[in-house]
């Protein structure tokens, strides 16, 4: 693995698609907050799995994201469009 891809390019790949993707560097959308592109360093579809192999590697500090279909849309559906978002929650503690 190893390659630097966007996130878009990682959710329309068959390769990783219904998969765990664990990210090095990942980078972060300011506006959505939602993962822009990253260093693959290794992907599995059983999430227990990769995490033992991440804690076993040099690789700590990864992003761990899912990828599907949903993970990536080139536009917003025509009816979310004119909707603003709602407020995201907030978190008390």
């Amino acid at each position: 693995m190893g390659s630097r891809l966007t996130w878009p390019q990682i959710c329309r790949s068959d390769e990783y698609k219904g998969r765990w993707v664990a990210l090095d560097a990942c980078k972060y959308d300011p506006r959505t907050a939602q993962p822009a592109e990253g260093t693959v360093v290794d992907a599995d579809a059983d999430l227990a799995a990769l995490c033992s192999r991440m804690q076993a590697s040099d690789s700590k500090h990864c992003a761990i994201l899912y990828c599907d279909a949903r993970g990536f849309r080139d536009e917003p559906p025509a009816s979310r469009r004119s909707t603003p978002a709602p407020a995201p929650p907030r978190a008390y503690h």
